[in-house]
């Protein structure tokens, strides 16, 4: 979703990118444990919002933020006019099916592991990765169980109903 809208003119802001650039001063490896442990180190030391903090001052009028994953960032997102949460979820099977296709290191080799991986994503600290919690404040959500061009109208309408143009 985020490279369909930075195609129109979003910029595209993730927080991950700013937990992978603390990896990377840090001088460790971007695997995903290593990028959780992070993550939560920030928000342990600077509040639940601390990513979100990071990114608001780099956002133009049109942006969009990925990988939320703390109901704190949200909070802090939240304080932009006009900020909308989207929540794009797909089932289990499918997001595991996709991310061996991303080949992405640490995404889990079986779809058990990759369960398990997911279930440690959804902490209920303070600082940790609260995904479910996170996609229960969304302003709308979008099923992404089919193609990217099913994906792309539904965000198309999403923004329509919105009142965000493309």
């Amino acid at each position: 979703m985020a490279k369909f809208l930075a195609g129109h003119g979003f910029g595209v802001h993730s927080l991950s990118d700013v937990v992978r650039e603390e990896a990377t001063r840090l001088g460790l490896d971007h695997t995903r444990d290593n990028l959780i442990q992070i993550g939560v180190r920030m928000r342990t030391q600077d509040g639940p919002g601390a990513l979100a903090r990071r990114v608001i001052p780099l956002l133009g009028a049109r942006a969009v933020v990925d990988s939320i994953r703390n109901p704190g960032e949200v909070a802090e997102l939240r304080r932009i006019e006009r900020f909308y949460l989207i929540g794009v979820d797909a089932p289990r099977p499918l997001r595991f099916e996709r991310s061996l296709l991303r080949g992405r290191t640490g995404d889990g080799a079986t779809l058990e592991e990759f369960a398990r991986k997911e279930a440690r994503e959804n902490s209920t600290t303070e600082a940790g990765q609260q995904l479910m919690a996170t996609l229960a404040l969304a302003d709308v959500r979008i099923d992404n169980e089919g193609t990217l061009e099913s994906l792309h109208e539904k965000v198309r309408r999403t923004l329509a109903d919105l009142g965000v143009g493309l």
